[in-house]
């Protein structure tokens, strides 16, 4: 069984991340296949809408495999290669929104920040705690989508007191469109908005998202030394003490800064 599911139907393209026995976290393999897949659609005039979801229940995408930043020589190179990816779903001219049923984080949270719409049920929880898993950073471009899309207050709360954010908190914010009650209901709404975008001016959406995605790239530009700040994180005694732990299955012990 694959770990994207792909469907295609009257004009939406379905995916899902098919992983549920390591709550639907992202291999090098699915950000591969991702990547092409973006490329393909972003020229496919049949496809209107995207829809991502994850498999099993429990979450969207709890992040990204660990044990692929343990089997890459450069992970600022592998980290660049993953904001490209996200990159590459944030352009696409149709309209993208992230169904999420259930933990929403790490790199899960960073694809459902790239899509234009996202809705959830009222269990999914969202948020980066980093601080207290690997001891990373984000890239500042992924950072700012999460600003732009939850606000800075809640932005803060998840990276600074490694606090998730539930989804009633996520609505009151302006992050979801929806906040529903089940499962159930989370595919009813997600079928309403398909409906209703797929009878909706192409031209109006097209050139909606031109509009964003050129603010976009204005405002949420990474800063000229950002490859060197994220050398000396995934360098540092942090990043190497957070695998380990989380690799063995312990809580990490960090240094001082």
């Amino acid at each position: 069984m694959s770990d994207l599911l792909i469907e295609r139907r009257d004009g939406v393209l379905d995916i899902t991340f098919n992983r549920p026995h390591r709550r639907n976290a992202f291999t090098r393999a699915m950000y591969g296949e991702l990547r092409q897949l973006w490329i393909d659609t972003a020229a496919d005039r049949e496809v209107r809408v995207v829809v991502l979801r994850g498999a099993g229940g429990q979450a969207f995408a709890a992040g990204n495999e660990i044990s692929d930043f343990v089997e890459t020589d450069d992970v600022v190179e592998y980290e660049t290669w993953i904001r490209e990816m996200l990159d590459g779903l944030f352009a696409l001219p149709q309209v993208t929104i992230a169904a999420i049923d259930g933990v929403c984080v790490g790199g899960g949270l960073a694809v459902a920040t790239s899509c234009d719409l996202r809705v959830a049920t009222a269990a999914s929880r969202f948020g980066y705690p980093i601080a207290r898993t690997l001891g990373n950073a984000l890239s500042a471009p992924v950072l700012y989508r999460c600003a732009a899309v939850f606000g800075e207050s809640l932005t803060r709360e998840m990276l600074l007191a490694s606090r998730l954010v539930g989804a009633d908190r996520a609505y009151t914010a302006g992050a979801l469109l929806g906040c529903v009650d089940d499962r159930d209901a989370l595919d009813r709404e997600v079928a309403s908005l398909v409906d209703g975008i797929v009878q909706a001016s192409p031209v109006t959406l097209r050139v909606t998202k031109e509009q964003l995605l050129a603010r976009a790239r204005v405002v949420e530009s990474a800063p000229a030394d950002e490859e060197r700040v994220l050398r000396e994180v995934y360098g540092g005694p942090d990043f190497a003490e957070g695998v380990r732990a989380f690799l063995a299955k312990e809580k990490p012990v960090f240094g001082k800064d």
